[in-house]
């Protein structure tokens, strides 16, 4: 369990958790999923693609809509800070919207995700970072995200990387049901491996840093080094070389439009 402490450090003019300077991440204890009734399948989505094949559905956002634009898309533009609840959603889902406010925190957007079955090589094409703090002023809180399993996806696994296309110091979290994690996702490279044949359904929500995401990383004692789920060698191999030639083939297409790639950011 991470040591306690007084304060948040601040780093780059930010407020940040000294929780996850080191790794970019923390795993938190295990939630007891089965208690809740299944929310997700009762709220309502729209086909807003990030990384994968996947569905989101809105609990949060800036206006209160069902949808999942960055908040500086919308006018006025603004950090992804103080999400609007959506009613109707709110309603159809008490529990999950209980549980992303129970940090404290503020909260900017917030959803669940549903993701279709996605092979180790296809995560690690999709691997991005989050455009978290677009308009974020200098000396106010970092913003990270919350993800919370629901669905018991005992085969399937979150993989972090801090260098996109190096798999060194790769770690990949198990994400059975009520698995809960905290994640600087403007830092670490990241996205799920799903082995399974039915959807991965997960509740991510914006928090920003500070004294009440901290006492809720130590009341739930986060620990920010995990063993990384064991996958055969060949599996990984077989990844590498699907993931480069993804790469290529995605190079060699803006090569021939004459445009030179830039790997962006996600707005997810």
């Amino acid at each position: 369990m991470l040591a306690p402490y007084e304060r948040p450090i601040h780093l780059m003019g930010y407020i940040t958790s000294a929780a996850l300077e080191e790794t970019g991440y923390v795993v938190l204890d295990r939630y007891n999923q089965e208690l809740d009734p299944k929310e997700w399948l009762d709220i309502e989505y729209n086909d807003w693609k990030s990384s994968g094949d996947t569905r989101f559905a809105p609990l949060a956002s800036a206006f209160g809509e069902i949808e999942c634009n960055g908040f500086w898309n919308h006018k006025p533009p603004r950090t992804d800070k103080d999400g609007v609840w959506i009613d109707s959603q709110v309603e159809k889902a008490p529990n999950l919207t209980r549980r992303a406010q129970e940090p404290g925190a503020n909260v900017g957007r917030c959803r669940v995700i549903e993701l279709q079955p996605t092979p180790y090589g296809e995560c690690l094409y999709n691997l991005h970072q989050d455009d978290n703090n677009r308009l974020n002023p200098d000396g106010t809180g970092w913003v990270v995200r919350g993800f919370f399993n629901l669905t018991d996806d005992k085969d399937s696994y979150f993989v972090l990387r801090e260098n996109r296309t190096d798999p060194a110091g790769e770690v990949r979290i198990a994400l059975p049901a009520g698995a809960q994690l905290i994640i600087d996702t403007q830092r670490l490279w990241h996205a799920a491996t799903h082995n399974g044949t039915e959807p991965r359904y997960c509740l991510i929500t914006s928090w920003t840093s500070g004294p009440e995401l901290d006492a809720y990383i130590e009341k739930y004692n986060g620990v920010n080094h995990v063993e990384s789920v064991e996958v055969p060698q060949d599996l990984l191999d077989a990844g590498y070389a699907e993931q480069a030639r993804k790469d290529a083939a995605r190079a060699a297409y803006y090569a021939a439009k004459g445009q030179v790639e830039v790997q962006a950011m996600s707005e997810a």
